[in-house]
């Protein structure tokens, strides 16, 4: 299959059963996430191929309009003032569009999973519970839902029930824990069924959290 040219692939050694998208937070790129792969000591026979899609470079208002790569842009230290819905939008089509190529290989779109680390998280989660057809779960750290107020009229009822893990720091100064815990209070509240995990640590990823999500993959991936 053509591979994306704004990502990083890393293929299974064994058959390609399963897939998942990670997207990175601002400012960073698709390499950030490199790392977490031989981490998660995920099995082989898994076959999980890793997609880390590169955001698009736009300017961002609260760094002064600096351009960087970003999922949307951050008008307001207060996430939920002036949120960013045309470029949110645009960025779940680019999630849809690797769903689409990873379908065309011949993944069904139930063994596809989209996972997230802070702005990442946020597009993942606005366009996994919208996605039309099933997917296998959506991953969210350190991140909150945006456009709350939108999703009962837009949510995909393919994905209403599928596993949604969220991970976030006790210390976070970027995006505050109550604002994760918040999110994810209103998820469960809708009838989603969200797991929810909180550590001692910052805006970051820690060991004990890295552990977790591989138990969580390894029992989806089952």
């Amino acid at each position: 299959m053509a591979e994306p040219q704004n990502a990083i692939i890393f293929d299974p050694v064994s058959e390609h059963r399963a897939s998942i998208i990670w997207l990175h937070g601002l400012g960073a790129d698709g390499h950030d996430f490199e790392p977490i792969v031989p981490e998660l000591h995920l099995p082989e026979a898994m076959g999980i191929r890793f997609v880390f899609p590169h955001a698009p470079i736009r300017p961002i208002t609260i760094n002064g309009g600096m351009s960087m790569r970003a999922w949307y842009d951050v008008k307001n230290m207060d996430l939920r003032k002036e949120e960013d819905a045309d470029s949110i939008k645009e960025s779940a089509d680019i999630i849809n569009n690797l769903i689409s190529m990873e379908i065309s290989a011949g993944i069904p779109s139930e063994k596809i999973l989209i996972a997230g680390f802070s702005q990442g998280g946020a597009v993942a989660l606005h366009a996994g519970l919208r996605y039309p057809s099933r997917l296998a779960g959506l991953l969210a750290l350190s991140t909150y839902l945006p456009l709350p107020d939108r999703l009962a009229s837009e949510a995909s009822a393919a994905n209403h029930s599928i596993p949604v893990m969220m991970c976030h720091g006790q210390f976070d100064p970027v995006i505050p824990e109550i604002a994760g815990k918040q999110s994810c209070d209103f998820l469960q509240q809708m009838g989603y069924k969200v797991q929810w995990h909180s550590y001692p640590m910052q805006h970051a990823v820690c060991y004990e959290e890295v552990q977790n999500i591989s138990n969580w993959l390894q029992n989806i991936f089952k």
